[in-house]
């Protein structure tokens, strides 16, 4: 598997780890919003990380770190991810994922072989073809696949939460799972997030962090003037949320 940048220590992407965290080019969504652009629009631009490399160092400093990181770009879009995977857990590290949802297969297989222990999937918006339109920039069939197949990762990630096992008395074991959604006021409204944060409530998850949007280095540069959510709006999203039963964090204020 080969990367395309590395930042070598993280204290945020994996929740309570110090970890090392992994970019991967190339994507096959186009959210107006992304702050990766140059991974997702011109990924042969920037050379080649041998995974082998990766490894290495981490052989060598496993000490150091507690959890690796993959994230991109779009991980699941490479086949190499199992493989790398299970070899950062032979280091006796964490593994975890950050994706898009858009390959549950992928995921699902990488769950059921137990080589995730933490699973960040970022959400557009609500879970419906015209959100993913705007948000995930993609055309109305392709937005409409890529909805179905969000629900069934996530379906797979509700199927791996930890909790009780059929077997009466005996727990099951499961990966940390972290759902989030970018914010931007010209494609995310209180009604997209409630109806979002009313799915994901009804299914068992906990909460939903969203994250404040970065106008700057926005993929498409017709977002970067726009004025990011206040803190008392991101606060009002908050409220509204947890008023659905679902536990509801602010990140990047």
């Amino acid at each position: 598997m080969k990367f395309k940048a590395w930042h070598k220590t993280s204290l945020i992407e994996y929740p309570g780890k110090l970890s090392t965290v992994l970019f991967v080019g190339g994507c096959n969504f186009r959210c107006p919003f992304c702050y990766n652009a140059s991974l997702v629009l011109e990924p042969d631009d920037t050379p080649d990380l041998p995974g082998d490399t990766v490894l290495d160092y981490l052989a060598g400093h496993r000490s150091l770190y507690q959890a690796a990181v993959v994230t991109g770009g779009e991980p699941t879009l490479h086949e190499g991810l199992p493989d790398f995977l299970e070899a950062v857990k032979s280091l006796g590290l964490l593994a975890g994922l950050e994706t898009n949802g858009s390959r549950p297969a992928l995921l699902g297989r990488l769950l059921r072989e137990r080589l995730v222990d933490f699973v960040a999937m970022d959400l557009k918006g609500a879970l419906e073809p015209r959100a993913y339109r705007k948000a995930a920039g993609l055309g109305p069939e392709l937005a409409a696949a890529a909805v179905e197949a969000v629900r069934e990762s996530l379906g797979h990630l509700a199927a791996a939460r930890p909790g009780e096992s059929p077997e009466r008395g005996t727990a099951r074991s499961g990966p940390e799972v972290e759902l989030r959604c970018t914010v931007v006021p010209s494609l995310h409204r209180e009604t997209g997030l409630r109806k979002l944060a009313a799915e994901l409530a009804a299914a068992g998850f906990p909460r939903l962090v969203l994250q404040q949007f970065r106008p700057e280095r926005s993929l498409d540069p017709a977002l970067r003037p726009e004025r990011p959510y206040s803190v008392e709006e991101l606060e009002r999203f908050r409220y509204v949320i947890g008023r659905l039963g679902l536990e509801c964090q602010l990140r990047g204020l």
